[in-house]
């Protein structure tokens, strides 16, 4: 498993009210491979945002998924804060910045 493995599984995690992939929005700061475990840090669209606790469990269950991989460890974090800046060009098209 590589960290483009990783990236690709992470597009399956779905922002519920933007309809966009946590990749795409620029909301996966970093993804960390260590032996069988995977480390994402990733933040949301505001930290009053609900929805952590879904997004951590997609995370572990599509990333989880990958063939050796043993464990995934989210970490939600808020500095730096997100911005629309973050999208990919595509993203940013599609929600009309």
């Amino acid at each position: 498993m590589t960290e483009e493995d990783v990236y690709e599984a992470l597009e399956e995690v779905i922002d519920p009210e933007l309809g966009l992939d946590f990749v795409s929005l620029g909301l996966v700061y970093d993804v960390a491979i260590e032996n069988e475990d995977v480390y994402v840090t990733f933040t949301l669209t505001t930290p009053a945002c609900p929805i952590g606790p879904q997004v951590s469990e997609q995370m572990r269950e599509f990333v989880g998924d990958l063939p050796g991989v043993s464990a995934v460890h989210p970490k939600m974090v808020f500095d730096p804060a997100w911005s629309p800046e973050m999208m990919t060009e595509d993203a940013k098209f599609a929600l009309g910045f």
